[in-house]
Parts: structure tokens; sequence; C-alpha cells
């Protein structure tokens, strides 16, 4: 049973990552709170999905011409690094401490999520010519996301516009972002786990999950995104203040 849920909650969630550029963090959720699996499977197997929509979803982004490299590369080597701290954090902080920040960081971007639907960022002034500043906001990104299970879009995307880049090109650069986030966080995570009993799950994972990004794609332009992303946000905040309640 518990292998049909995660096959399709993979292909659910991979398709609103599809179709909406966010939904990654509920993954960690389905894996702890909702069948589980520790905190290290559970942040193990979301990673190893995160790198497949995040390249998959950044390849679509760069065939649309909508990739800037150089801002994309100057924050993933950023993330990269921040990445393998957050990893290594995770694995000396106690459980309940990492369980309350993933809570917390889906609560927040449930919160962030329908901020944005209401007052879409403005693009401001172009920062994006400042390679120090991209590299300490991919460090702190990367270290965020690796520690809590945050996909990472949902937390970059927004800051990228506000640093003034072009929102549909702020989507790509974040997803391929997610990709060197992902790398570090889950070989770190995978070490953690029994992996050879567990490859044939994760092969199972990473088939699912790229299957509903595909879909996601190719359908998202044809469904109302503002709905699908106000339903994950409600659902995340929901889920968030019931964790967190003492």
């Amino acid at each position: 049973m518990a292998i049909i849920i995660i096959a399709i909650g993979n292909i659910l969630i991979g398709g609103l990552v599809g179709m909406t550029g966010v939904a990654g963090f509920l993954l960690p959720i389905l894996y702890t709170a909702g069948l589980g699996y520790s905190t290290t499977e559970g942040l193990a197997f979301s990673f190893l999905a995160f790198i497949i929509s995040g390249w998959l979803g950044s390849r679509h982004y760069q065939h649309e011409g909508l990739m800037d490299r150089r801002v994309a590369y100057l924050l993933s080597g950023g993330s990269f690094v921040g990445a393998i701290i957050g990893v290594r954090l995770n694995l000396l902080l106690p459980t309940s401490w990492v369980q309350f920040l993933l809570y917390l960081v889906v609560l927040l971007s449930g919160i962030a999520i329908l901020i944005q639907q209401r007052h879409p960022p403005k693009p401001g002034v172009d920062h994006l010519n400042q390679p120090v500043l991209l590299v300490i906001l991919g460090v702190v990104t990367g270290l965020i996301c690796a520690l809590s299970g945050a996909g990472g879009p949902v937390l970059v995307m927004p800051l990228l516009v506000l640093l003034g880049c072009e929102p549909h090109a702020a989507v790509g650069i974040a997803l391929l972002n997610s990709v060197f986030i992902s790398l570090p966080a889950a070989v770190g995570y995978l070490s953690q786990v029994q992996f050879m009993t567990t490859l044939p799950l994760l092969a199972m994972i990473i088939a699912t999950h790229g299957i509903g990004v595909i879909v996601g794609s190719r359908i998202g332009p044809k469904i109302d995104g503002r709905l699908l992303k106000n339903g994950t946000a409600i659902f995340s905040i929901i889920l968030g203040c019931i964790k967190l309640w003492p």
C-alpha cells in the first residue's frame, strides 16, 4: 500500500512542480508525516526526486531561451556549498529540531505563495551583476533547503525577482539551482540509509516523479496555475499549523 501511495504522491507532486514550480516541499511531508519514514529517509527520497524535477524543468526553460547561465551558475555554485553544510548540520541536530524547521518552512512557504499570488513582486533594481551577492544568496538558500527539505524554487524564485530577474527566467534559474542543492543533499542523506535495500523504491520514485513533471509541464499552460498555487499554499499552511501546534 505504501508503494502505491508513494507512486501516486510523486506523480501528483511532480505534476504540481511541473505546472506551478512549487509544491516540492510536500514530498518530505508525505514520507515522514504520511508514511512514517525517518526524517533522514524522507529527505533522501525527496532530494533524489528534486534532481529529476530540476533537471527536466530547467531543460524546458533553457530550450525556451529563459535561462541566464551566468546568474544560474554563480547562484548554483553557492548553493552547492550551502547544501553540503546543510546536510552536515542536519545529521548533527536532533530530529525534533529538523522536523520543526521542516514544518516551519512548509508554513512560511505557504504564506509566501499566498502573498506572491495577491501581491506579485515587481522587478526591482538590477542586483544580478553582483557576483558576490549571488554566491552568498546561493549559500544561504542552499543551506536552508538542504537542512529543511524545501525543494528550492519556492524560496529562490521570489528572491531572484526582487533582485531584478524576469519572473519566467527566475523560475528556470531556480529549477536548475535546485539540482545543485539536491545533488549533495541526496548523496549525503542516501549515505545514511540502507541504499541497496531501497534501490527498487528509489528507481520507482525517479520514474513516477519524472512522469509527473513531464505531464505537468505540458498541461500547465492549460490549467489555472493561480488556483493550483493557492490550493497548495492553503494545504501547506494548515499542515504546518497542525504539526507546529504544541
